[in-house]
């Protein structure tokens, strides 16, 4: 099948769900990149079975990529495009579900985590507050481990729900089953994530929304806001990208409409005139300059689609 056929058929099963040609500015942080070449919006798990259905085994009759797309916090798309399937989760994806008397929350792929943060907190569950300062989605909190302010999803993730696109299988991971590790996970890029449950402890709401305060006062202070999609380069082990690219004197460097900040040397901000391009260049420019300074190759945390020859199935992972 191509891309027109997969698009029919999506537009046959899902009617209303499927776009084409949809600029990605609108879907990420970045606010920059080419258009997707098929959107689906999908609002139910039945949703995501259909569409398993269309773009599912075997791979060799439908190679299409698969861009699973979250908050879009931490992609860039290149200025060429998708030329695949990207999804995006609303609907029952978008639910969040509190059970004060065991602790857990419950919340679908594609809540934002702040969201999650404060609707727990809110309720006196305690152990989230740290995603308060993670503008990414719970969906993308799976994929990647997502952490900050000190704990990462592992450690108060209790499962997560998953559909293999390649087989519509459900199933149901431990954090262990998903080998979570730093800005790691095994969930592959045909699998969905439907939703997770976290653990939380009981506390005073008022406690927990002094920590929430605190989160946003720390990233207020720290980090900078406009067009960026977070941090670019994961930390190498024992030390800080941030403070690796500082120490080489990078902030402020520019290429094209992109620049390193002079808030915090890990963040890249895109001005209006900026293209995908140019932060790819930018990145691959503090790489080269970071190991030739301290010998040290700083690996991208930024997922980065479509800027290959050959596109391969991509994955956001905020």
């Amino acid at each position: 099948m191509n891309l027109d056929d997969v698009a029919a058929a999506l537009a046959a099963r899902l009617p209303g769900a499927v776009e084409r040609d949809v600029p990605v500015s609108g879907l990420t942080t970045y606010r920059l990149g080419g258009p997707v070449a098929i959107l689906v919006r999908v609002a139910t798990e039945e949703d995501v079975l259909t569409l398993a259905d269309v773009i599912g085994t075997p791979p060799e009759e439908c190679a299409v990529p698969v861009l699973v797309i979250g908050r879009g916090s931490n992609l860039l798309v290149a200025d060429r495009g998708f030329a695949g399937v990207a999804v995006v989760l609303g609907g029952v994806f978008e639910a969040v579900e509190l059970r004060p008397d065991d602790g857990v929350v419950r919340a679908g792929a594609g809540v934002p985590l702040p969201v999650v943060a404060r609707r727990a907190a809110a309720a006196g569950l305690a152990g989230l507050e740290f995603y308060v300062g993670i503008p990414g989605s719970v969906g993308g909190a799976v994929r990647m481990n997502a952490g900050g302010h000190g704990r990462e999803t592992h450690e108060v993730l209790r499962e997560a729900q998953l559909i293999d696109l390649r087989t519509a299988q459900r199933r149901a991971c431990t954090p262990e089953e998903l080998g979570l590790a730093y800005r790691h996970s095994g969930v592959g890029d045909r699998d969905v994530v439907l939703a997770a449950e976290f653990q939380a402890v009981a506390d005073d709401p008022d406690a927990c929304s002094a920590r929430i305060d605190e989160v946003v006062r720390w990233r207020r202070a720290h980090q900078p806001g406009g067009s960026n999609a977070g941090s670019v380069f994961r930390n190498p082990p024992d030390d800080s990208a941030g403070r690796l690219v500082d120490a080489c004197g990078l902030k402020g460097l520019r290429v094209g409409g992109a620049h390193v900040s002079r808030k915090h040397a890990n963040f890249f901000q895109a001005d209006r005139t900026a293209t995908a391009n140019d932060v790819r260049s930018l990145v691959e420019e503090v790489q080269r300059r970071v190991a030739d300074a301290t010998g040290v190759r700083l690996v991208a945390e930024l997922h980065m689609v479509g800027f290959d020859r050959d596109d391969r199935e991509g994955r956001d992972e905020g």
